[in-house]
């Protein structure tokens, strides 16, 4: 599973499985660690898109230049 959405449609199922509690008890512990694995694998994403987003802002003397993004996370 190499698309964002798709991971999170995936783990979605997974939660949904758990929260039911119709799975054996070591499908849901192979469950979980599957989980915990595209949690991870989104958050890696995540920053690397959060990397590539660049802003366009208005500085003081009314030109536009580009700037990083900033995340509000640190």
């Amino acid at each position: 599973m190499k698309n964002f959405e798709d991971k999170l449609t995936k783990l979605k199922k997974i939660v949904d499985d758990l929260e039911t509690g119709d799975v054996s008890l070591d499908e849901s512990l192979k469950q979980f660690e599957l989980g915990t694995k595209l949690i991870t694998d989104c958050y890696k994403q995540l920053e690397e898109f959060q990397k590539k987003i660049t802003v366009l802002v208005e500085n003081s003397k009314g030109d536009i230049e580009q700037k990083e993004f900033e995340s509000d996370k640190d």
